[in-house]
This record gives C-alpha cells, structure tokens and sequence, in this order.
C-alpha cells in the first residue's frame, strides 16, 4: 500500500493507466488464437483446407516468434520516434488484422491466416513500449510498482480461454476477432488522449545503437539469461498457446463428460478453454511471487527449485499418460512453477546488467519468444510424427536440465563477481 501511495503527485497518471491499458489489451490479442485454433481448424475443414498438427503449430507459432523479434525493433521506435507514436503505429496494424480476418471470415486461408498472426505479433512486442514508457516518468524507487502495473498483462491469456471459445459457439470465430478489434480500437482512442511521452525534463533519452546490443551479446553472462528465459518464459507462452489442443487432443472425452456434468455445457471446445485457463492462471498471477521469493533465498536457488519441479512434472507428462484430473494438477503446478521461474530470471538481471536494463529486456524477451516458438513446433511436430507429445515432453525437459546444468556451472563465478556487489541476494 505503501508504493502505492508513493505514486501520489509523482509521474503522470494517466500516461501509466494508458500504457497499462495498452499492455493488457495487447496480451490478450497476442494470445487469442490459442484458444480459438481448433475452431479455425474446423472452418478451414469446411471448405476443403485440412491442417495437420505441423501446420497448426505454425499458426500458433507465429505470433509468438514474431512478438519475440518486433520487441527489439518497437524497442528502437521508442528511441526514434518516441513511445507514443510507436505505440500508435502497432496498435494500428494489429486493428487491421484482427478487422480484416472478421471481414474475411470462414473464407480466410490459411496463408492469410499466418499474415493475421504475424501482425498479431505486434502486440506481443507492447512488452518494449507499455514499459520504457511508463517508466519514464517516475524515479528509480518508484520503478518496480509502476513496471508492475504496466506490465500486469500475462493475465490477458487467462481471459481468452475463458471467453473466447464461448464467443466462438455462440457467435462463431470471426466474432471473437471482432470484439477484439472493437476492443483495441477503444484502447487505441484512450491512449491517445491519455498517454504523453516524459518532457526532457523528467526524462533524459539515451538511444540505443546496434553497437549496443552487439556488446551485449559478447558477454557470455547474457546467453545464459537468454536461455534460462527461453525455458521458462518460452515454456509459459508455449504450453500457454498449445494448451487447448494438447487438452481436445488428449482428454477430450474426459472434458466432455465433465462439461455435461458439471456446466451443462455440452460443446468440450468451452470446456477445454475453461481448464485451459485454469492452468494458465497459476503462471500468469505468480511471477511476482517467484520474484518475491528469490529476494528472499537469491534466484539461483529459486531457479533450481523452480526448474527442478518443472523436470519432474514435465518428465512425467512424457512417460506416463496420466488420468485426466492428474494431468490438469499436473499442467497447473508447471505452469505455476514456470511463471515464479520467470519473475526469479528477472530478479536476477538487473543486479548484473542495471546499467543496460533496457537492452537485456529485450534480448531476454525476444529469446523467451523463440523459446515459445520452439515449444509450440516441438509439440506439433511430436503429434504430427508420433501420434504422441511425448517425445516433445522430452524434448523440453532436456532443455530444464540444460537450464539446471547452466547454473551449476556459473553460479560460483557469479557470487564471487557481480553478485558480491550487486546489493541483493544471488
């Protein structure tokens, strides 16, 4: 309560609701074709284009990877032409795709699809505007709770499986596509009346050049971030996106006796949207937690636990089909674990690269969206081939114990260099 009554006279209020208004929307936007796959599938069916699992997992994909690269060069935007425009400028081309797949509707393609999904991709890249934006008006005590209301947007993912597939059997899928560009175009119109770029006054811009971001990357300390966030974001956003199809691929049945039940509810995709989010949640809500946690006991060991219990559980998921009320415990304790994994990666960062904060947050970013991408092919791929996702279980646990394994190797070396003066516990 206290950080909050900080905020108090301090900043530009209306900057901060506008850009957390800007990042949540976003979120949702970028995720809403996980939930609605399997009815775009059935539509594509209806007019003779069948997708596999590979092609599926493509449509899925895409935004993801998309996101992960565009963040790097909305991150340059900001630099040029400032938060606000830049911020204008993605907001725009993610209304005319979602507009434009509700226009298209049932008769869209496939390959127009993968077009919606790349310019979804920019939404995900809000990451790299929402925040530098509405950090930029307050001081550096005052940063975590003001990139904490910005950034509270992982719960937007949550949303889509609760709605959208509802939406979708009442009023088919384009309808979703529709209320999210009527939705955007709302928050676009806020924005712009709400949102100011900081006066130099408050605010002094120092433009990252390519020469920056290729000095980062010399240093050997920022791969094994990229990675140890490429597993743990990456596999958030990954199991997040496929969830719905590994869920009506696997447990259908189940779903849909539960639905009966329980809701009444006799259409399993809802069903499956409902468990979806469910699983979803405990990830989305517990990341500040997983930061929490590591102030208290130092990341490196929060990792451990927290990669650890993923191995185990993900490990599991591989070897055994497991009863359906067993794999949804299962899937949210992953994802629960998976979500602290994250806000521990980011407790660690700024202690090692504090001076280059805004440049490491986009190169992690951008990996955790390639470690997305990589799930989500890996998934389909294993589907597609062997009629099972166990070997992409596989597949992503051995890059866990990659994880585990990077940090026995530098956890020494880090708390006997930066980490002695780092002010916080490593």
């Amino acid at each position: 309560m206290a950080n909050f009554k900080a905020l108090k006279g301090q900043g530009h209020a209306p900057t901060l609701f506008a850009a957390f208004l800007y990042f949540d929307f976003s979120f949702m936007v970028w995720t809403m074709l996980g939930p609605l796959v399997t009815e775009i599938s059935e539509s594509l069916a209806s007019h003779g284009e069948v997708l596999n699992a590979g092609q599926q997992a493509t449509l899925l994909s895409v935004p993801i990877l998309s996101g992960a690269l565009l963040r790097i060069v909305l991150g340059f935007g900001v630099d040029k032409l400032g938060a606000k425009l830049t911020a204008l400028i993605a907001q725009s081309i993610v209304i005319s795709v979602l507009f434009y797949a509700y226009f298209r509707g049932a008769t869209i393609t496939y390959n127009e699809l993968l077009v919606v999904a790349l310019g979804l991709g920019f939404a995900g890249a809000s990451f790299a505007v929402a925040l530098p934006q509405a950090g930029q008006w307050y001081p550096p005590k005052l940063q975590g709770i003001v990139l904490g209301i910005a950034g509270a947007g992982n719960v937007g993912v949550v949303v889509d499986f609760l709605f959208a597939p509802k939406i979708a059997e009442k009023w088919g899928w384009e309808a979703v596509f529709l209320v999210g560009g009527v939705l955007s175009l709302i928050v676009f119109v806020m924005y712009t009346l709400l949102a100011k770029n900081a006066p130099a006054s408050v605010y002094k811009a120092r433009p990252k050049k390519l020469v920056d971001y290729w000095k980062l990357l010399k240093d050997r300390d920022s791969w094994w971030f990229m990675l140890f966030y490429a597993v743990s974001f990456g596999g958030f956003v990954g199991f997040a996106n496929y969830m719905k199809v590994y869920l009506m691929n696997t447990y259908q049945a189940d779903m849909s006796a539960f639905g009966l039940d329980v809701f009444n509810e006799p259409n399993v995709k809802v069903i499956a949207g409902y468990f979806g989010a469910l699983t979803i949640f405990a990830g989305a809500i517990l990341r500040p937690v997983g930061g929490g946690i590591a102030d208290k006991m130092g990341g490196i060991k929060a990792l451990y636990i927290f990669f650890g219990i993923v191995l185990i559980l993900v490990s599991l998921s591989g070897l055994i089909h497991l009863p359906f009320w067993v794999a949804i415990a299962v899937l949210f304790v992953i994802m629960a674990s998976l979500g602290m994994a994250n806000g521990a990666v980011f407790q660690l960062v700024p202690q090692r690269f504090g001076k280059d904060i805004g440049i490491m947050t986009g190169l992690i970013g951008a990996a955790g969206g390639i470690g997305g991408t990589f799930l989500v092919k890996t998934l389909g791929w294993a589907k597609g081939t062997f009629d099972s996702y166990a070997m992409g279980f596989f597949i992503f646990a051995g890059l866990v114990l990659l994880a585990i394994a990077a940090i026995s190797l530098v956890k020494t070396r880090w708390r006997t260099t930066w980490g002695v003066q780092s002010g916080g516990m490593i």
